[in-house]
């Protein structure tokens, strides 16, 4: 591969690169707004991903933020340590580990809730209707597309064991 991409295009036409370059610009957006509640923006996005009356089991959260088990595990630590969380055992199966929301952490995951819904807001009165369902469509497929992309390199990956 060059400079330019594979197929020698200038990095600004790719569709990688507006994706990470928009990713980029709202994670830095979300972090300014999340820093006034000390907070960041992935410990807004996994008190958003806890149940707020019930809770959440553990194994959960991670996946639904493609999130690292190691990484979750520190995050909910720094979590339990702030007040913001706690982890309750399953009476009935110990192995069992629901992370529920404290008194505080219901009010910083509001807090990160308004800041998703003020985003949300702002774009849905700048961009038109019709040009944003055309993004989720768009998106969408390309989501698909990674997917299977990904889904035909661990069919390979799994090939090259079996036959080493």
């Amino acid at each position: 591969m060059n400079a330019r991409g594979e197929t020698g295009m200038k990095k600004e036409k790719t569709v990688d690169f507006h994706i990470k370059w928009s990713w980029h610009s709202i994670s830095r957006m979300y972090n300014a707004y999340a820093a006034k509640y000390d907070m960041t923006m992935a410990i807004g996005y996994v008190l958003l991903n806890i149940d707020s009356e019930t809770g959440t089991p553990a194994t959960k959260i991670g996946p639904a933020l493609g999130m690292e088990p190691r990484s979750l595990v520190r995050m909910l630590k720094s979590l339990e340590e702030r007040g913001w969380v706690r982890r309750e055992i399953d009476d009935n199966d110990k192995r069992f580990v629901r992370i529920v929301l404290t008194e505080e952490g219901r009010r910083r995951r509001e807090m990160a809730r308004e800041g998703v819904i003020l985003f949300n807001r702002t774009i849905r009165d700048r961009i038109p209707l019709d040009k944003l369902v055309t993004f989720f469509e768009v998106i969408k497929e390309i989501n698909l597309v990674v997917d299977e992309e990904n889904q035909k390199i661990k069919a390979n990956e799994a090939e090259e064991l079996t036959f080493d």
